[in-house]
C-alpha cells in the first residue's frame, strides 16, 4: 500500500486548503498561533489543513467550548487530497456567526472519497470556532 506521509508539507509548499500561497503564510501561521483566522471561511480553509498535517492541538482549540470533543484521533489511512468551498453566509470580520459549505477530497485506504458538510462558525472570545455540522 502506497503511503503518502503527512510530513511532505512543509512552510515553502502550497497550503493545502487551496489559496495561492504557501503553507507558512496561509494556514501555517493559524496554526502556529501567529494570526487569527480573519473569516469564517479562513477559519475552515484552516482547519482543513490542519486536518492534512494532522494538527489535532489546532482542530480542538478552534471548536466551540460547548461542542468540543474531550481528545480527537485522526485515521492516518485517510489522506487529504483537496477542498472546495462551495457556498458561505455571513462570517466577515463584520459577523458574529457564519457558514460555510464545503466538499473536502481525500483518499481512504486507495479510494477517493469526499466529505460535503455545512459547517457552522461563531465567534468565540473574539475569535472565530467551528460548531457544529448544520
Amino acid at each position: 500500500m502506497h503511503h503518502v506521509p503527512r510530513n511532505t508539507i512543509t512552510p515553502t509548499t502550497p497550503c493545502p486548503c487551496g489559496l495561492d500561497a504557501t503553507y507558512g503564510d496561509c494556514c501555517g501561521a493559524f496554526h502556529e498561533g501567529a494570526k487569527q483566522a480573519p473569516t469564517a471561511e479562513r477559519l475552515m480553509r484552516s482547519r482543513y489543513s490542519a486536518f492534512a498535517v494532522g494538527d489535532t492541538a489546532y482542530l480542538l482549540r478552534t471548536w466551540h467550548s460547548t461542542t468540543r470533543p474531550p481528545s480527537l484521533d485522526l485515521d492516518p489511512t485517510v489522506r487529504w487530497t483537496g477542498l472546495e468551498i462551495l457556498a458561505t453566509s455571513a462570517g466577515t470580520a463584520f459577523h458574529q456567526e457564519g457558514t460555510v459549505e464545503f466538499r473536502a477530497h481525500c483518499v481512504v485506504r486507495g479510494h477517493e472519497d469526499a466529505q460535503h458538510e455545512l459547517s457552522r462558525f461563531v465567534r468565540e472570545n473574539g475569535a472565530w470556532v467551528y460548531v457544529d455540522a448544520v
